[in-house]
């Protein structure tokens, strides 16, 4: 319909938003919805749980990135800040990929920054800015957090018969994570350019 006659076929039609709504919670954090998806709820609560410690700390990981790409110094910084980029962007997408599996679970998916960082077992780094080396063992550190959460969740979700859960944690964050610890851990590698 055109613009005249859609007023005066709608009296309440507008196009102002609608602002300020508030609701009720429609399923709590911690629950999942029945989907047909073969799997029991049982285990897709597992699956949940499992997958959203690792999306909080997931999400620290991408934060460390971020903050430590846009930190860096010295004469690699080049070549640093675009590997941490790199790194962080990889990172987001794990994240995505992540939440929407916990959504396709029947779960809510850990999103608010407030919710991540009373979950997450990744330490705090400090304010400010830390050398680099440290920076580096940083990440190589919470790396490593999120890898034996990944590995001991991808062999018992698959136990419990959620494939696809396995399938995503070895696939996508295993593999990413390991790629990301190597090259990483090449840069704390004590080897002078040249020798004299």
């Amino acid at each position: 319909m055109r613009g005249g006659k859609l007023a005066a076929n709608h009296p309440g039609a507008s196009s102002q938003p609608l602002l300020h709504q508030k609701g009720a919670e429609i399923q709590r954090f911690g629950t999942v919805r029945d989907f047909p998806i073969g799997l029991s709820r049982e285990a897709r609560e597992y699956s949940c749980e499992r997958l959203n410690q690792i999306l909080a700390d997931t999400q620290i990981l991408y934060s460390l990135y971020k903050k430590h790409h846009w930190l860096m110094r010295g004469p690699t910084f080049f070549q640093l800040h675009e590997l941490l980029d790199k790194h962080a962007r990889e990172q987001l997408a794990l994240i995505d990929k992540i939440a929407e599996r916990i959504q396709t679970l029947g779960g809510v998916a850990v999103g608010d920054p407030r919710q991540v960082a009373e979950l997450t077992v990744i330490p705090r780094p400090p304010d400010g800015v830390e050398e680099v080396p440290a920076m580096l063992s940083r990440l190589l550190e919470a790396h490593e957090t999120i890898l034996v959460a990944a590995h001991d969740a991808a062999a018992r979700t698959q136990e419990k018969g959620d494939d696809g859960t396995s399938d995503l944690l070895v696939s996508d964050v295993i593999r990413t994570g390991e790629m990301q610890v190597w090259f990483l851990g090449e840069h704390l590698v004590d080897t002078p350019i040249i020798r004299v």
